[in-house]
């Protein structure tokens, strides 16, 4: 009977110590949307399929978005995004690769939100550029949401407009990211 005991012990610990020892979270639902307020027209599209992985013991961070899988109101300014401004056939996805710089002030056992600033290299129309932004991290009892806004400019990634809208659409590109990772099993 004592050896059932210590059995069970041990057993239970090996599965505290396992649910402990989670520190990847992954989604291949993220959602991150895209705003421009221009004079000509507003610009805005969603996608819901943006990969993610954090690595909470070092904080590192990777977004992955399939530039293809925007969904914008009208079919034409989806035409125009894939073909004539990101050139998705060409350049097929947008890339964040850096890390969470604060991690150590995040405790991912204990339920909360936490202030994040993140750093780290932004890839888009084949330029990257390093970007620092920040966000919130929301640990719950069996997820993470991560969430943040930040601006991106078209120039810096060698986006062109062309010379008949150039006046007419903005070079700001408002980014807002928002997802709920799970623990990779």
């Amino acid at each position: 009977m004592r050896q059932l005991h210590l059995i069970i012990l041990a057993t239970g610990m090996f599965v505290a110590s396992a649910a402990e020892a989670q520190t990847r979270y992954f989604t291949k639902s993220g959602r991150i949307e895209f705003f421009s307020k221009a004079p000509l027209e507003d610009i805005e599209a969603k996608n819901k399929t943006a990969t993610a992985v954090l690595e909470s013991s070092t904080g590192a961070l990777q977004f992955s978005v399939l530039l293809k899988g925007f969904e914008f109101e009208k079919a034409l300014m989806q035409e125009h995004f894939n073909e004539n401004y990101v050139e998705s056939d060409k350049f097929p996805k947008a890339e964040f690769k850096g890390s969470i710089i604060n991690n150590t002030d995040i405790s991912y056992s204990k339920p909360g939100t936490y202030n994040t600033k993140v750093k780290g290299i932004f890839t888009l129309h084949g330029v990257s550029k390093e970007i620092t932004t920040t966000g919130t991290l929301k640990v719950t009892a069996d997820h993470l949401r991560a969430e943040s806004t930040f601006n991106i400019l078209l120039s810096d990634h060698a986006i062109k407009l062309p010379a008949i809208v150039r006046d007419k659409i903005s070079n700001t590109i408002k980014v807002v990211v928002d997802t709920k990772l799970e623990p990779l099993k």
